[in-house]
């Protein structure tokens, strides 16, 4: 969405954020913080250190919320595993400003981008699963409202 109107993008994005599902915030989230740490980088690039600041503290906050978000419901060691990503983003985050590191920066982005490519593929799976049941659904009602009218006849 393109907009000059400030409100207009902030209301696009509030309905955006409050229709998503849990895994669809989540992409929000990583897209977010790949952003964020472009434009830490591009900060560091310029020597722009107010920019840079900026942006990978953004990104550090949006790490933070990643980790703190991973459930252990279905898969302990897994989630275990995936916050200390997030963690060890987060730390090479706050290295990268304080060092005003580049390559520590490329290497979180790095990282994002693979985390991101991977919901990507669990969005595209998430959303096959859902249309083969509500084919599924539909399929069955058809047969019910076949069996429906046949009996009536």
């Amino acid at each position: 969405m393109t907009t000059s109107d400030p409100s207009a993008a902030a209301t696009y994005l509030r309905t955006r954020v409050m229709t998503a599902r849990p895994e669809e915030l989540r992409m929000m989230l990583l897209d977010g913080a790949l952003r964020f740490a472009r434009q830490g980088r591009e900060g560091l690039e310029r020597r722009d250190y107010e920019a840079s600041f900026t942006g990978l503290s953004q990104c550090q906050d949006i790490v933070m919320e990643l980790a703190t978000s991973v459930r252990a419901e279905q898969d302990r060691a897994l989630a275990e595993r995936v916050r200390g990503l997030y963690l060890y983003l987060y730390q090479e985050l706050v290295q990268a400003s304080v060092e005003r590191d580049i390559g520590r920066v490329d290497g979180v982005i790095r990282l994002l981008e693979y985390e991101r490519e991977t919901w990507a593929m669990l969005l595209a799976k998430l959303a096959a699963e859902r249309a083969g049941q509500a084919a599924n659904r539909a399929e069955a009602a058809v047969e019910a409202a076949a069996r429906s009218i046949s009996l009536s006849a």
